[in-house]
Protein backbone atom coordinates (compact mmCIF):
# COMPACT_ATOMS: atom_id res chain seq x y z
CA UNK A 1 0.00 0.00 0.00
CA UNK A 2 1.49 3.41 -0.82
CA UNK A 3 2.60 5.12 2.65
CA UNK A 4 0.50 8.29 3.13
CA UNK A 5 3.25 9.86 5.40
CA UNK A 6 4.58 12.68 3.38
CA UNK A 7 1.06 13.85 2.55
CA UNK A 8 0.47 13.75 6.58
CA UNK A 9 3.47 15.59 6.98
CA UNK A 10 2.92 18.19 3.86
CA UNK A 11 -0.74 19.40 5.60
CA UNK A 12 0.69 18.67 9.24
CA UNK A 13 3.15 21.59 8.30
CA UNK A 14 0.50 23.78 7.11
CA UNK A 15 -1.99 23.78 10.06
CA UNK A 16 1.34 23.98 12.43
CA UNK A 17 2.31 27.26 10.10
CA UNK A 18 -1.43 28.51 11.70
CA UNK A 19 0.28 28.19 15.19
CA UNK A 20 0.65 31.40 17.46
CA UNK A 21 3.02 31.36 20.98
CA UNK A 22 0.48 32.81 23.23
CA UNK A 23 1.52 34.22 26.87
CA UNK A 24 -0.10 32.53 29.20
CA UNK A 25 -2.62 34.11 31.43
CA UNK A 26 -1.93 35.27 34.43
CA UNK A 27 -4.62 36.49 37.31
CA UNK A 28 -3.42 38.58 40.66
CA UNK A 29 -5.83 39.64 42.88
CA UNK A 30 -4.92 42.04 45.82
CA UNK A 31 -6.62 44.88 47.54
CA UNK A 32 -4.08 47.12 48.23
CA UNK A 33 -3.08 49.16 44.36
CA UNK A 34 0.47 49.44 44.92
CA UNK A 35 0.65 45.73 45.46
CA UNK A 36 -1.56 44.96 42.73
CA UNK A 37 0.35 47.05 40.46
CA UNK A 38 3.75 45.52 41.44
CA UNK A 39 3.10 42.49 40.62
CA UNK A 40 1.63 43.70 37.41
CA UNK A 41 4.59 45.25 36.62
CA UNK A 42 6.86 42.01 37.17
CA UNK A 43 5.18 39.77 35.02
CA UNK A 44 3.42 41.66 32.23
CA UNK A 45 6.35 40.91 29.92
CA UNK A 46 5.77 36.68 30.32
CA UNK A 47 2.23 36.62 30.97
CA UNK A 48 -1.22 38.32 29.80
CA UNK A 49 -1.68 39.33 33.50
CA UNK A 50 -5.34 40.03 34.49
CA UNK A 51 -5.96 42.20 37.55
CA UNK A 52 -8.58 41.96 40.65
CA UNK A 53 -9.04 43.83 44.02
CA UNK A 54 -11.05 41.51 45.52
CA UNK A 55 -11.93 37.49 45.50
CA UNK A 56 -15.59 38.84 44.23
CA UNK A 57 -14.62 40.40 41.43
CA UNK A 58 -11.67 38.08 41.08
CA UNK A 59 -14.40 35.13 40.11
CA UNK A 60 -16.22 37.63 38.00
CA UNK A 61 -13.44 38.40 35.82
CA UNK A 62 -12.95 34.10 35.50
CA UNK A 63 -16.14 33.55 34.72
CA UNK A 64 -15.64 36.07 32.13
CA UNK A 65 -11.86 35.42 30.86
CA UNK A 66 -12.12 32.05 31.38
CA UNK A 67 -9.06 29.50 32.55
CA UNK A 68 -5.52 31.20 33.37
CA UNK A 69 -2.34 29.60 34.27
CA UNK A 70 -1.77 30.99 37.72
CA UNK A 71 -3.83 32.81 40.78
CA UNK A 72 -1.33 35.23 42.85
CA UNK A 73 -3.82 36.05 45.68
CA UNK A 74 -3.64 38.15 48.91
CA UNK A 75 -4.29 36.14 51.96
CA UNK A 76 -6.11 39.04 54.24
CA UNK A 77 -8.67 41.00 51.93
CA UNK A 78 -11.52 42.25 53.05
CA UNK A 79 -15.17 39.84 52.08
CA UNK A 80 -13.10 36.90 51.34
CA UNK A 81 -9.98 35.54 52.32
CA UNK A 82 -7.56 34.16 49.81
CA UNK A 83 -7.51 30.56 50.93
CA UNK A 84 -11.48 31.10 50.69
CA UNK A 85 -11.35 32.43 46.96
CA UNK A 86 -8.92 29.87 45.67
CA UNK A 87 -10.93 26.88 47.08
CA UNK A 88 -14.35 28.29 44.84
CA UNK A 89 -11.79 28.30 41.60
CA UNK A 90 -11.15 24.83 42.08
CA UNK A 91 -13.92 22.65 40.71
CA UNK A 92 -14.07 24.57 37.37
CA UNK A 93 -10.51 25.21 36.79
CA UNK A 94 -8.40 22.18 38.39
CA UNK A 95 -5.42 22.45 36.65
CA UNK A 96 -5.14 26.23 37.76
CA UNK A 97 -1.52 26.97 39.86
CA UNK A 98 -2.74 28.99 42.95
CA UNK A 99 -0.11 31.05 44.93
CA UNK A 100 -0.90 32.71 48.45
CA UNK A 101 0.80 36.11 48.99
CA UNK A 102 0.66 36.26 53.50
CA UNK A 103 2.35 38.95 55.90
CA UNK A 104 0.63 37.04 58.25
CA UNK A 105 0.78 33.27 59.87
CA UNK A 106 -2.34 32.29 59.01
CA UNK A 107 -1.32 28.44 59.72
CA UNK A 108 -4.14 26.70 59.30
CA UNK A 109 -6.02 27.91 56.86
CA UNK A 110 -2.70 27.54 54.39
CA UNK A 111 -2.30 24.19 55.86
CA UNK A 112 -5.65 23.44 55.04
CA UNK A 113 -5.16 24.78 51.87
CA UNK A 114 -2.19 23.18 50.72
CA UNK A 115 -2.96 20.25 51.76
CA UNK A 116 -6.32 20.08 49.96
CA UNK A 117 -4.86 21.07 47.04
CA UNK A 118 -6.08 24.40 46.52
CA UNK A 119 -2.68 26.27 47.50
CA UNK A 120 0.63 25.21 45.08
CA UNK A 121 2.75 27.27 47.37
CA UNK A 122 2.48 30.26 49.64
CA UNK A 123 5.12 33.47 49.87
CA UNK A 124 5.56 35.57 52.78
CA UNK A 125 5.40 39.27 52.52
CA UNK A 126 7.47 41.39 52.03
CA UNK A 127 8.29 38.64 48.85
CA UNK A 128 11.14 38.42 46.93
CA UNK A 129 10.61 39.32 43.34
CA UNK A 130 13.29 36.88 41.69
CA UNK A 131 11.67 34.09 44.58
CA UNK A 132 8.12 35.09 43.71
CA UNK A 133 9.26 34.38 39.66
CA UNK A 134 11.00 31.24 39.98
CA UNK A 135 7.83 29.77 42.08
CA UNK A 136 5.81 31.22 39.52
CA UNK A 137 8.06 29.45 36.54
CA UNK A 138 7.72 26.14 38.03
CA UNK A 139 3.78 26.45 38.68
CA UNK A 140 3.31 27.26 35.18
CA UNK A 141 5.63 24.18 33.98
CA UNK A 142 2.96 22.04 36.25
CA UNK A 143 0.07 23.52 34.84
CA UNK A 144 1.50 22.70 31.18
CA UNK A 145 2.18 19.50 32.38
CA UNK A 146 -1.05 18.88 33.60
CA UNK A 147 -2.84 20.63 30.88
CA UNK A 148 -0.63 18.09 28.53
CA UNK A 149 -1.99 15.33 30.28
CA UNK A 150 -5.35 16.17 30.48
CA UNK A 151 -5.49 16.35 26.78
CA UNK A 152 -3.78 12.98 25.71
CA UNK A 153 -6.10 12.00 27.86
CA UNK A 154 -9.31 13.58 26.40
CA UNK A 155 -8.12 12.60 22.85
CA UNK A 156 -7.20 8.93 23.58
CA UNK A 157 -11.34 8.96 24.93
CA UNK A 158 -12.18 10.78 21.89
CA UNK A 159 -10.56 9.10 19.66
CA UNK A 160 -11.55 5.28 20.79
CA UNK A 161 -15.27 6.83 20.61
CA UNK A 162 -14.56 7.65 17.08
CA UNK A 163 -13.17 3.90 16.09
CA UNK A 164 -15.59 2.30 18.10
CA UNK A 165 -18.77 4.00 16.52
CA UNK A 166 -17.09 3.13 13.20
CA UNK A 167 -17.59 -0.79 14.02
CA UNK A 168 -20.41 -0.66 16.26
CA UNK A 169 -22.14 1.18 12.57
CA UNK A 170 -20.61 -1.75 10.70
CA UNK A 171 -22.02 -4.27 12.85
CA UNK A 172 -25.39 -2.93 13.32
CA UNK A 173 -26.37 -0.57 9.98
CA UNK A 174 -28.52 -2.33 7.90
CA UNK A 175 -28.05 0.65 4.90
CA UNK A 176 -25.20 2.36 4.25
CA UNK A 177 -27.89 5.22 4.25
CA UNK A 178 -27.85 4.16 8.59
CA UNK A 179 -23.94 4.44 8.76
CA UNK A 180 -24.00 8.12 7.05
CA UNK A 181 -25.69 9.82 10.67
CA UNK A 182 -23.50 8.30 13.33
CA UNK A 183 -20.20 8.15 11.56
CA UNK A 184 -20.44 12.24 10.65
CA UNK A 185 -21.61 12.93 14.02
CA UNK A 186 -18.50 11.22 15.66
CA UNK A 187 -16.30 13.09 13.04
CA UNK A 188 -17.73 15.99 13.71
CA UNK A 189 -16.96 15.74 17.66
CA UNK A 190 -13.82 14.35 17.59
CA UNK A 191 -12.70 17.33 15.30
CA UNK A 192 -14.63 20.03 17.14
CA UNK A 193 -16.37 20.94 13.57
CA UNK A 194 -18.70 23.38 12.83
CA UNK A 195 -19.65 21.40 9.75
CA UNK A 196 -19.82 17.78 8.52
CA UNK A 197 -20.87 16.30 5.74
CA UNK A 198 -20.43 12.47 4.39
CA UNK A 199 -22.05 12.29 1.16
CA UNK A 200 -21.58 9.22 -0.77
CA UNK A 201 -19.56 8.94 -4.33
CA UNK A 202 -20.00 7.08 -7.43
CA UNK A 203 -17.61 6.55 -9.93
CA UNK A 204 -16.20 10.31 -9.94
CA UNK A 205 -18.95 12.20 -8.92
CA UNK A 206 -21.42 12.71 -5.78
CA UNK A 207 -24.11 11.10 -5.52
CA UNK A 208 -27.18 12.97 -4.58
CA UNK A 209 -28.53 10.51 -2.56
CA UNK A 210 -26.55 9.27 0.91
CA UNK A 211 -25.56 12.63 2.09
CA UNK A 212 -26.07 13.32 5.76
CA UNK A 213 -24.85 16.65 7.51
CA UNK A 214 -24.53 17.32 11.27
CA UNK A 215 -26.22 20.93 10.86
CA UNK A 216 -29.87 20.93 9.19
CA UNK A 217 -29.40 24.11 7.86
CA UNK A 218 -25.82 23.63 6.44
CA UNK A 219 -26.31 24.07 2.45
CA UNK A 220 -23.80 20.97 1.31
CA UNK A 221 -21.92 22.87 -1.66
CA UNK A 222 -19.68 20.12 -2.52
CA UNK A 223 -20.33 19.16 -5.54
CA UNK A 224 -19.16 22.80 -6.88
CA UNK A 225 -16.30 22.81 -4.86
CA UNK A 226 -12.59 22.58 -6.42
CA UNK A 227 -10.95 20.71 -2.78
CA UNK A 228 -13.67 18.06 -2.90
CA UNK A 229 -14.10 17.81 -6.79
CA UNK A 230 -9.66 17.12 -6.42
CA UNK A 231 -9.93 14.94 -3.26
CA UNK A 232 -12.79 12.49 -5.33
CA UNK A 233 -9.75 12.59 -8.27
CA UNK A 234 -6.77 12.22 -6.66
CA UNK A 235 -8.17 10.24 -3.36
CA UNK A 236 -5.98 12.34 -1.37
CA UNK A 237 -7.08 14.69 1.68
CA UNK A 238 -7.46 17.78 0.20
CA UNK A 239 -7.49 20.82 3.20
CA UNK A 240 -8.08 24.98 2.95
CA UNK A 241 -6.18 26.59 6.14
CA UNK A 242 -7.44 29.71 5.61
CA UNK A 243 -9.93 30.65 3.32
CA UNK A 244 -9.98 34.55 2.84
CA UNK A 245 -6.19 34.29 2.19
CA UNK A 246 -6.46 31.25 -0.22
CA UNK A 247 -6.38 33.05 -3.68
CA UNK A 248 -7.51 30.27 -5.24
CA UNK A 249 -10.71 29.68 -3.04
CA UNK A 250 -10.97 33.38 -2.43
CA UNK A 251 -13.02 33.54 -5.44
CA UNK A 252 -15.61 31.02 -4.61
CA UNK A 253 -18.68 32.48 -3.55
CA UNK A 254 -19.96 29.61 -1.62
CA UNK A 255 -16.89 29.62 1.14
CA UNK A 256 -17.70 33.46 2.00
CA UNK A 257 -21.48 32.75 2.11
CA UNK A 258 -20.96 29.71 4.58
CA UNK A 259 -18.63 31.92 6.30
CA UNK A 260 -15.94 28.74 6.61
CA UNK A 261 -12.33 29.85 7.18
CA UNK A 262 -10.81 26.37 6.98
CA UNK A 263 -12.16 22.97 5.80
CA UNK A 264 -10.60 19.50 5.01
CA UNK A 265 -12.05 16.90 2.54
CA UNK A 266 -11.46 13.23 3.11
CA UNK A 267 -11.82 10.44 0.82
CA UNK A 268 -13.04 7.37 1.63
CA UNK A 269 -11.68 4.39 -0.41
CA UNK A 270 -11.73 0.44 -0.52
CA UNK A 271 -9.30 -1.18 -2.34
CA UNK A 272 -9.06 1.99 -4.48
CA UNK A 273 -12.49 2.77 -5.22
CA UNK A 274 -14.11 5.81 -4.54
CA UNK A 275 -17.16 5.39 -1.85
CA UNK A 276 -18.10 8.47 0.03
CA UNK A 277 -16.51 12.03 1.34
CA UNK A 278 -16.14 13.48 4.58
CA UNK A 279 -16.16 17.31 5.03
CA UNK A 280 -14.87 19.11 7.70
CA UNK A 281 -15.72 22.64 8.14
CA UNK A 282 -14.69 25.04 10.67
CA UNK A 283 -15.61 29.21 11.22
CA UNK A 284 -12.23 30.02 12.38
CA UNK A 285 -8.72 28.67 11.13
CA UNK A 286 -7.80 25.36 12.86
CA UNK A 287 -4.93 23.10 13.77
CA UNK A 288 -4.74 19.84 13.61
CA UNK A 289 -2.12 17.91 15.52
CA UNK A 290 -0.22 15.03 13.77
CA UNK A 291 -1.67 12.21 15.84
CA UNK A 292 -5.14 14.00 14.27
CA UNK A 293 -3.95 13.52 10.88
CA UNK A 294 -2.67 10.02 11.54
CA UNK A 295 -6.14 9.22 13.25
CA UNK A 296 -7.95 10.76 10.11
CA UNK A 297 -6.33 8.67 7.76
CA UNK A 298 -7.26 5.25 10.26
CA UNK A 299 -10.29 6.40 10.61
CA UNK A 300 -11.27 6.58 6.77
CA UNK A 301 -9.60 3.34 6.21
CA UNK A 302 -12.44 1.86 8.52
CA UNK A 303 -15.12 3.96 7.33
CA UNK A 304 -14.51 2.45 4.01
CA UNK A 305 -14.91 -1.38 5.11
CA UNK A 306 -17.57 -0.01 7.34
CA UNK A 307 -19.42 1.39 4.10
CA UNK A 308 -18.20 -1.80 1.89
CA UNK A 309 -19.37 -4.24 4.25
CA UNK A 310 -22.84 -2.85 4.74
CA UNK A 311 -23.08 -2.20 1.14
CA UNK A 312 -22.65 -6.13 0.22
CA UNK A 313 -24.20 -7.09 2.94
CA UNK A 314 -27.63 -5.43 1.70
CA UNK A 315 -26.51 -6.62 -2.09
CA UNK A 316 -26.60 -10.47 -0.63
CA UNK A 317 -29.97 -10.00 1.67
Amino acid sequence: MESVIPELDNISRQFMSLERPKKPKMLVVDDEPDNLDLLYRTFRRDFNVLKAESGVVALQVLATEGEVAVIISDQRMPEMKGTEFLSKTVPQFPDTMRIILTGFTDVEDLVEAINSGQVYKYITKPWDPHELKAVVQRAVETYDLLKQRTEELHRAQAQTALLSTIVQVARQANTVEDCLKPIAIAYAENFAADGCILQLVEGKSLKAQGVYSINGDLRNWLDQDPLAQKAIATQRMQVALNVPSDKALSEVQHYVDAGVQAHLIIPITFQNEGIAVISLQWKQPRVLREDELSLIHLSAQQVGMALTCTRHHRTVV
